[in-house]
């Protein structure tokens, strides 16, 4: 139930059997909102706590009796992001088994913030899934899909309608019982939508959602905070308010997911520290040369390297002493 699994059971000391597992429905200023096999519950937190620790689908202990939390379990999974001018990491979602990156068959497909959202998701390690919406308003949809699949290797893309209730049919190989999914995406490409098709929430449960601007298909955050719900088929998604702007940092695994046919190529060039770009004996640029990769793609894995390099921060200092400094190379 909710997803809970041995990885979390193993967690629990022999001192804890008594508490209670929870999982985090809903995180906000001020509290935070779990459920458990008995139904929602709001937990009640020490008074120093700080809820921006806590990420919609984490597993807490509480006691049973008062409610008060006892300790947060280890997170399988978590997907998070560096704010621009921010040190700390801002928490998304916790212990996803999928990532639905959604987006919509009009201007809002973009395929250099697919890419960014494939690295967040890789780095997380979760399964990336992207979803186009909005079928019905392109002329041929299949070259969105076509282009969406040449991302990454074996990624999955299906398109939906999201107020169709085929949506989630189209789905249910990722919503079995147990599974978490999360869905991630732009304003107005129909994650709220999705996520009501999904659940099948009654009109007063029901995420609200909102209209697009029909010349750049931008929408409103109809979506402010995160939350959890239950899917029909078993499972439980987490809605997230739209994301304006993805930074890359600090996700050196995700990239080299991402780029694998470029991962793949550097052992086999000539020196080890070859930068693909101008070295005698480069595999990459060979590959290139002949066809088998793209030159726009390796100057997308050239781009998206360079900014993950300049925006983590760098651990400096005498140890006790440390500090964080933006990296300048």
């Amino acid at each position: 139930m909710l997803g809970w699994s041995d990885f979390f059971a193993d967690q629990v000391k022999p001192d804890e059997t008594d508490l209670l597992p929870s999982r985090v429905a809903s995180v906000h200023r001020d509290r935070i909102d779990t459920i458990n096999v008995a139904g929602p519950i709001a937990l009640q937190l020490p008074a120093n706590a700080n809820t921006a620790e806590f990420a919609v689908g984490d597993w807490v202990l509480a006691d049973p009796m008062t409610g008060m939390f006892v300790t947060r379990l280890d997170r399988k999974t978590v997907f998070q992001r560096r704010l621009e001018g921010g040190h700390g990491q801002q928490l998304a979602a916790a212990n996803v088994d999928t990532l639905l990156i959604v987006t919509s068959c009009n201007a809002d497909f973009n395929l250099a913030r697919l890419e960014r959202y494939l690295i967040m998701a890789n780095q997380a390690r979760t399964d990336p899934v992207i979803v186009l919406t909005k079928a019905d308003t392109a002329e041929d949809a299949s070259i969105f899909e076509q282009q969406a699949k040449e991302l990454q290797r074996d990624l999955p893309v299906v398109v939906v309608n999201a107020r169709s209730h085929d949506a989630a049919s189209h789905l249910k190989p990722w919503c079995g019982i147990g599974q978490t999914l999360a869905l991630v995406g732009s304003s107005g490409v129909g994650k709220s939508t999705l996520v009501n098709t999904l659940s099948d929430l009654k009109d007063d449960a029901m995420q609200k959602t909102g209209s697009v601007r029909e010349h750049d298909a931008k929408g409103r955050h109809t979506t402010t905070a995160r939350s959890l719900h239950a899917v029909s088929g078993g499972g439980w998604i987490i809605d997230t308010p739209g994301i304006r702007t993805l930074f890359v940092s600090d996700v050196t695994d995700g990239i080299d997911t991402l780029f694998a046919e470029i991962t793949e190529l550097s052992p086999l060039c000539k020196f080890r520290d070859c930068t693909h770009a101008h070295e005698p004996g480069c595999a990459v640029q060979a590959a290139v040369a002949s066809g088998t990769l793209s030159a726009d793609r390796l100057d997308r894995w050239r781009n998206l390297l360079s900014e993950n390099r300049a925006r983590t921060p760098v651990v400096s200092g005498p140890r006790g002493n440390k500090t964080v400094r933006k990296n300048k190379y």
